[in-house]
């Protein structure tokens, strides 16, 4: 018996269309899909059933709510399908693949999020070999989390970032194992996969309010202005700081406001700015300081997976102890403690 896809097309690059503004999201995908893909040429992919949303969106306009509407479809199909693939925009794209992983915590099948840096309506793309493989990483039955695929490489979602605006192979998984590499033949690192989790498959919260913020900080940086952004009504804020874990903890009042924020119930977690290596906020004395002022050190997630992780946390209403215990904790193999 044939394996069963659902495919979610949310829009990006993947579908769109060209106007005289750009490239814009289009409807229709699964017209075009069955002219590229007819029947008879496509006997080794796995029977699929392709959902439109609606609205179709640029990745760029994309918000909180949308990633647990998607998450939502994904657990009301879970039980009919063998696997699932996310067509999506690149722009956000590793957002969303962090998002799922943390809103289907109980997930048993493989959900692959992929696009396209060039359209596939267009005669040369990149569109049509990542939708292919997709379809059939999606049926690999030891795969059972979410993942993004791009370009030959299969990465854990929440460990994936894009690194190129202007390229085919636009992301990468800088500090984790990719879990598979696609060349002539599909190979799975097996060693590297998620055992399934004894958990709920889905955790959508009712309310997503957005109160949450990342901030990279920039010699110069102001108490002032973190004064401003910690003086919204905000209960996160993540701190892309230099290296390993320092900031500019000599500037009059920058430790004294996050000691205040801290004391309010603001989750603080420090990320680093460089693309490979972890947060050690033991290691110098300015990193010291930060720990002191009650802000967490967050390994070595991504900034997409930092946002989506506490933003996920605050979202399900815990207590600000409990968010900070789990912003410690690895989730789904988001990082290396």
């Amino acid at each position: 018996m044939k394996k069963r896809v659902f495919i979610a097309y949310t829009g990006g690059t993947i579908g769109m269309r060209r106007s005289a503004d750009g490239y814009i999201p289009e409807t229709g995908l699964d017209t075009l899909l069955a002219q590229l893909l007819p029947a008879e040429r496509a006997t080794e992919l796995p029977d699929y059933v392709l959902y439109e949303c609606s609205p179709l969106l640029d990745s760029a306009n994309l918000h909180p709510r949308d990633w647990y509407r998607i998450a939502t479809l994904i657990a009301a199909h879970h039980a009919e399908y063998d696997g699932f693939v996310v067509l999506h925009g690149t722009d956000t794209m590793a957002y969303t693949a962090a998002a799922l992983s943390f809103a289907l915590p109980g997930l048993a099948k493989p959900v692959i999020v992929t696009g396209a840096q060039i359209p596939l309506r267009e005669m040369r793309n990149d569109a049509h070999n990542n939708l292919v493989t997709a379809l059939l990483l999606a049926t690999q039955a030891p795969l059972s989390e979410v993942c993004l695929y791009f370009n030959g490489r299969l990465m854990r979602g929440n460990r994936a970032t894009k690194i190129k605006a202007e390229a085919l192979d636009a992301f990468d998984s800088p500090n984790d194992p990719l879990l598979g590499t696609v060349g002539i033949h599909i190979e799975i690192n097996r060693a590297a996969l998620l055992e399934p989790q004894a958990a709920p498959l889905l955790e959508a919260p009712a309310v997503v309010d957005g109160q949450m913020a990342l901030l990279k900080l920039f010699p110069g940086l102001s108490t002032r202005l973190l004064e401003q952004v910690l003086d919204a009504p905000l209960r996160g804020l993540i701190l892309e700081s230099y290296g390993i874990g320092a900031g500019p903890v000599n500037q009059p009042g920058f430790l004294d406001t996050l000691a205040a924020a801290t004391a309010r119930g603001v989750t603080l977690v420090a990320i680093s700015q460089c693309r490979e290596g972890r947060v050690d906020l033991g290691k110098y004395a300015v990193g010291s300081a930060l720990a002191r002022a009650g802000v967490l050190g967050g390994f070595d997630l991504t900034p997409e997976a930092a946002y989506t992780k506490l933003s996920h946390l605050l979202a399900l209403g815990l207590a600000p102890e409990l968010v900070r215990a789990r912003m410690q904790t690895c989730l789904r193999g988001e990082c290396s403690i």
